[in-house]
């Protein structure tokens, strides 16, 4: 029989596991398209369609439910979770079969959400939506996996960026709203959409073996963790300059300079990667400082954004 501090360990262990495995500071990522829509309907028209918005959010949850358990399933096909992801929902539970019910049953609920938004505002929504599905797949799924060949960057930057945004600014507006507002979703979500793709960047400087392992060739393989971490100072600097340039321009009021909230945690991130790229157990929470600027940056120009109202655009 063992003994109870062993089992307690145990149970701690598996617990850290689970929280590791369900990720829940990710859904920042998540929410972050309509947040910004919503801070930038309320600053510049003064109106919101709040049950668009809370129906939106519940969404995009459930769909980067669906994202997070296929990539797992994914990886696990091809082996590059069995040692360095003990964390994989695949590899806690065992049961593949479960996860991918569970993943098809978040997608369909999402997007049957997101069908009944599209009817109830524009039906570009849903294939808006279906294109950021679309990109979230050949991400990580069969036969594309266009993440094993180190483009996984560029389509976290389109699927959470001006696609995601357009869909929400679009879901958002008042009823008779037909056209796609492309220029203010680029201008809106390119931004905070660096900074997502921030955070998939420094989710491969712990586990470079594992990747090389897998022919898994992520930005950060192909450049090393030297020349990698050097990147990013430039992913923070062009965030924050993206996002005030409109304010330097008199777009955008002054509040929104509130996205530089992320800055602390930015800095954090540049100093631990600069002193520890190479070695992973120093570095394996680096996604998760990289998160923090992502969230506080993007909640920070939602709420600079929404506080315009109250101030005169420069």
């Amino acid at each position: 029989m063992q003994e109870p501090q062993v089992v307690a360990s145990c149970y701690a262990q598996r617990r850290a596991l689970w929280k590791a495995a369900i990720k829940w500071p990710m859904y920042s990522v998540a929410v972050m398209p309509v947040l910004l829509a919503a801070g930038w309907w309320l600053g510049f028209q003064g109106t919101l369609r709040w049950n668009q918005m809370l129906g939106f959010l519940l969404a995009a949850i459930l769909l980067l439910i669906w994202e997070n358990l296929s990539n797992d399933l994914f990886d696990s096909a091809t082996g590059v979770d069995a040692i360095g992801k003990p964390h994989s929902v695949v590899n806690l539970t065992g049961r593949r079969d479960c996860i991918a019910l569970l993943s098809s049953v978040a997608l369909l609920l999402g997007l049957v959400l997101v069908a009944w938004l599209a009817w109830s505002s524009n039906p570009v929504v849903l294939m808006l939506v279906l294109l950021s599905c679309g990109l979230g797949y050949v991400y990580q799924g069969p036969p594309f996996r266009l993440g094993y060949r180190g483009l996984g960057e560029p389509l976290c930057w389109l699927a959470f960026g001006p696609v995601a945004t357009a869909a929400a600014l679009l879901v958002l507006a008042p009823v008779g709203t037909g056209v796609v507002p492309w220029d203010q979703a680029l201008l809106l979500g390119s931004g905070p959409a660096l900074a997502t793709t921030l955070v998939l960047f420094c989710s491969h400087f712990h586990q470079v073996e594992e990747d090389i392992a897998h022919d898994k060739r992520s930005p950060v393989v192909r450049l090393g963790t030297a020349r990698a971490s050097a990147l990013v100072p430039w992913f923070v600097t062009l965030t924050l300059l993206i996002e005030w340039l409109p304010v330097l321009q008199g777009h955008w009021p002054l509040t929104a300079l509130l996205s530089g909230l992320g800055l602390p945690a930015g800095c954090a991130l540049i100093r631990l990667l600069q002193r520890y790229h190479n070695q992973p157990t120093r570095i394996g929470l680096s996604k998760f400082l990289a998160l923090r600027f992502q969230a506080w940056n993007g909640l920070g120009l939602a709420v600079g954004l929404a506080l315009g109202a109250c101030l005169p655009v420069r």
